[in-house]
């Protein structure tokens, strides 16, 4: 059991830089900043006894006390009555522990008030950095929760600076970096330029949260779609999936789980608004918008868009295709550099096998491969066809 003495000397209690004002500024504070005034206490009281022990060179095992509500503190030595006293630091004979207060006994363990007469001003000025420190790390916490419960969603901010490559967005409460490899090709950066990006990645750091943003990212897209088709806000309209190759060209798969709403032109909008607010944010990003099927075959051909497609070949269990076209289709359907084949093959998740009819006439099929003729459902695409 703790017993507390208030020693011979006549101590009164001290003080924290005007108390009253002292008490509602942190109050105040605790509210605004949103953290514990309990946590804020404990850790003023762990500074002072630290500031205490430094500033009067005492090796003493000492407590301190702080009132919550008046802001005076007292400090206290913690020692143990023995018959015997062997170290006066932290022991205190049975004599002297009787002279405060005779019914101690051997065992106990007292608290001796040890507050110095002009520990005031240190304590105020160890209170406000601890104060300052706390409210630091609260609003990096913040911080760092508010971002992290954001993952995968976008921001806007403000070009703040270019640092080796690395573009800095002005968030408003943070930072944010744009790293070059998550940057869109040949995309300029201006200083003071609004941006919006896609939160990749929240790290704790000892310089408070690191939040590392994309422009490249796929999740960008979607999001961006999701800003402006309010049928996708609602859940009508789905995305199903996204192919991208940033700064080029992008492929969007989507579904309405309402038969009376056409999914591709609820993302095109009215006069292609919708579609185009997004191509301006990708910095004119051609962008083709296609119908989800759960036939896979209708998938693979309305994935191919612009091209117009005679039949696909499937074989589940490889998820490999075969899809004709026909000759004049060819070079749209493989795309520039093979580049609308490529997206089509990321957005279906399928090898697709691109023939012209004139080369499939003198081709035999895969025997595993089932084959379905097709007619491409309704889709916008980015040279303007729909």
């Amino acid at each position: 059991m703790i017993k507390r003495s208030r020693g011979t000397g006549k101590k009164q209690a001290q003080t924290i830089n005007s108390e009253t004002e002292f008490m509602s500024a942190l109050e105040e504070l605790c509210h605004e900043k949103g953290i514990s005034s309990d946590v804020l206490f404990d850790a003023i009281e762990s500074a002072l006894i630290s500031a205490y022990k430094r500033n009067f060179n005492s090796a003493q095992n000492v407590r301190v006390v702080l009132d919550h509500k008046t802001g005076a503190y007292h400090v206290y030595a913690i020692k143990t009555v023995v018959e015997d006293l062997e170290d006066n630091i932290t022991e205190i004979s049975l004599a002297d522990a009787q002279a405060i207060k005779s019914d101690y006994e051997v065992g106990d363990v007292i608290e001796i008030e040890v507050t110095p007469a002009n520990f005031g001003r240190i304590a105020a000025q160890t209170a406000k950095q601890v104060v300052v420190q706390r409210i630091r790390e609260a609003e990096r916490g913040n911080i760092y929760d508010e971002y992290y419960s954001r993952s995968n969603d976008i921001v806007t901010g403000t070009i703040e600076r270019i640092e080796n490559k690395n573009v800095y967005i002005d968030l408003g409460k943070t930072i944010a970096i744009l790293p070059f490899s998550e940057q869109i090709p040949d995309e300029e950066y201006e200083y003071g330029k609004r941006i919006k990006a896609y939160i990749l990645e929240v790290r704790k750091t000892t310089k408070g949260p690191q939040i590392t943003v994309s422009r490249t990212h796929p999740g960008l897209l979607k999001r961006l779609f999701e800003l402006e088709v309010p049928e996708i806000q609602d859940g009508t309209v789905e995305i199903k999936s996204v192919a991208r190759e940033p700064g080029m060209r992008s492929k969007i798969a989507v579904f309405s789980n309402d038969e009376d709403v056409d999914p591709v032109g609820a993302c095109v909008g009215h006069k292609g608004m919708r579609v185009q607010a997004v191509v301006n944010e990708l910095r004119n990003e051609k962008i083709d918008i296609v119908k989800w099927n759960t036939d896979n075959a209708k998938f693979i051909a309305n994935a191919l868009s612009p091209a117009k497609v005679i039949s696909v070949a499937v074989n589940e269990d490889e998820k490999a295709s075969r899809v004709v076209v026909p000759d004049y289709q060819l070079s749209l359907a493989i795309g520039k550099e093979g580049q609308n084949a490529r997206l089509a093959a990321k957005l279906t998740g399928w090898k697709i096998d691109i023939k012209s009819e004139s080369q499939a006439e003198n081709e035999e099929y895969d025997d595993n491969m089932e084959l379905v003729e097709v007619t491409g459902e309704e889709s916008f695409s980015a040279d303007g066809d729909i």
